[in-house]
């Protein structure tokens, strides 16, 4: 045993070396550039092909965890961002350029932020090794363009097949093109011993990676079909949990400690992206345990208001914000399922007087225009919406609200400008199409006339269309917020931040 232990010290330290000495441009990977430019289709294709939560709160904690991890780490290529996708299921990957992902479904079942970082380090650690960039170039024929099959090959193995041709033409992926990502087990060990080496200079448990190693294999079902992805793009499940358990053997680790800020992230992930029936009952189950779980109050108010109770949703989610008066992230969660009541006075009062320096600083706002509106208070409404909209005009769900507000104002160019931007950014080109020229019929408000013009004249433009490789090809619009900036690079808003 003595012997095992010196050769896993030898073997890990050597490795580690090796891997701080993998540069940017090494020959057996893609370049630093050709990555960056593979990222953005990358990063399009999987908006379209999954379901990517931008909830501002789950997201900037994500982020957090990840950029602790990153700051222990040398100087990077890629600035690493980190995204959860709705989904259950056990899975989490990592894209070109730093990109990595974490399905809600293993999200909601970790049990600390131990676990949760150990995910992002093993992934950061696939990254920083060049371990993707390494299998893309092996895939690669001739120049960048082909490797669009690699990109659509990889969503495949994670499971997007079903959508991935609405950003990509699957047609591209000659024989041989596309690939499933689905490591090495050389690459898997190396990833877990330079993530264990990011996770102990971070501050976190070294037991994280073995525990959740071993959640995701104890739903390893019988049939191909029914094993986590993360098993079948991660290999050597049982290699891996094997070294980890005879590295930490008689080393002291000190228990994973479930933080504030992972209890409170755990429980909006599953009460609102999770399984409804599921969450009520484990909230409703955790509350009857203890009365006093602040956050299982919290998750409850969320999973019932989810449910359409939000009369009982404010009861358990005043109990979370009374434990906790100081997160103005609670209070805006309970605003909002006042308004949801239809307790207006009470929701404006409540949202009103919450801090504006929250990561949900920008759902605040909505719902205090909401509550206006539900006090008939229009004009002010109206200045709230207005004011959303100069900050974010990628914020499609506030042009209807705008355009509400504008029709009780009785000004009703406005109103259908407004709603035909709605319809517009929610891809409804024909719906869009009768309020422009519906506001263009009220000539006594001629401010957005140009504007309509050219969105009408735009939109005569011939479609893009998509083939899925099911059948005949569909139209297909840019979504409304994301662009393309000026370099090509593929952008998107997540969190009240622009993600490329």
């Amino acid at each position: 045993m003595c012997k095992f232990k010196k050769l896993i010290a030898a073997w890990t330290a050597a490795l580690i070396f090796t891997c701080s000495l993998i540069t940017p441009e090494t020959a057996s990977a893609l370049t630093i550039k050709e990555e960056e430019e593979l990222s953005a289709e990358f990063l399009e294709a999987v908006f379209e092909a999954f379901d990517i939560i931008e909830d501002p709160v789950i997201h900037n904690y994500l982020n957090d965890v990840g950029q602790k991890i990153i700051s222990v780490m040398p100087p990077q290529p890629f600035a690493y961002k980190f995204y959860a996708v709705r989904q259950d299921a056990y899975n989490a990957f990592a894209g070109p350029a730093g990109n990595i992902f974490v399905f809600s479904g293993l999200f909601s079942a970790v049990e600390s932020e131990d676990e949760l970082a150990a995910l992002l380090a093993h992934e950061i650690a696939h990254v920083s090794c060049r371990h993707i960039s390494e299998m893309m170039k092996k895939s690669k024929k001739s120049n960048m363009a082909s490797l669009a099959g690699v990109v659509a090959g990889i969503l495949i193995g994670l499971g997007g097949a079903a959508t991935v041709g609405s950003a990509l033409t699957i047609g591209s992926m000659a024989a041989g093109q596309s690939m499933a990502l689905a490591y090495s087990r050389e690459h898997e060990m190396q990833a877990d011993q330079i993530g264990r080496t990011y996770l102990q200079k971070a501050g976190y448990n070294l037991n994280g990676l073995l525990s959740i190693l071993k959640k995701i294999r104890s739903v390893d079902w019988f049939t191909a079909d029914e094993i986590p992805t993360y098993l079948k793009t991660h290999p050597a499940t049982e290699e891996r949990i094997l070294y980890l358990d005879n590295l930490l053997e008689n080393r002291e680790v000190p228990l994973p400690e479930k933080n504030y800020a992972f209890t409170k992230a755990h429980a909006r992930m599953t009460a609102l992206y999770g399984d409804a029936d599921a969450a009520l009952r484990l909230f409703k189950g955790r509350i009857e345990n203890n009365p006093n779980d602040a956050m299982a109050h919290y998750g409850y108010g969320l999973a019932l208001s989810r449910n359409g109770n939000p009369n009982t949703a404010v009861d358990h989610l005043k109990i979370a914000a009374e434990k906790n008066p100081d997160d103005p992230d609670l209070k805006i969660d309970l605003g909002i399922a006042c308004f949801m009541a239809g307790k207006y006075p009470e929701a404006l009062e409540i949202l009103e007087k919450t801090s504006k320096a929250t990561a949900n600083a920008k759902a605040r706002q909505l719902y205090i225009g909401r509550s206006l509106m539900g006090l008939e208070r229009y004009e002010q409404a109206a200045d709230i919406f207005r004011t959303i909209i100069e900050d974010d005009p990628d914020n499609v769900e506030v042009y209807l609200h705008l355009g509400k507000a504008e029709g009780k104002l009785d000004r009703l160019g406005r109103a259908h400008f407004y709603l035909g931007q709605y319809y517009l950014k929610s891809k409804n080109r024909q719906t869009a199409t009768f309020h422009f020229k519906k506001a263009l019929t009220y000539k006594n408000e001629p401010e957005q006339t140009e504007e309509i013009n050219q969105l009408l004249k735009s939109m005569e433009k011939p479609r893009r269309f998509f083939n899925s490789g099911n059948g005949p090809d569909q139209e297909t619009d840019s979504a409304p917020n994301q662009e393309k900036n000026k370099t090509g690079n593929f952008t998107r808003k997540i969190g009240g931040q622009i993600i490329r």
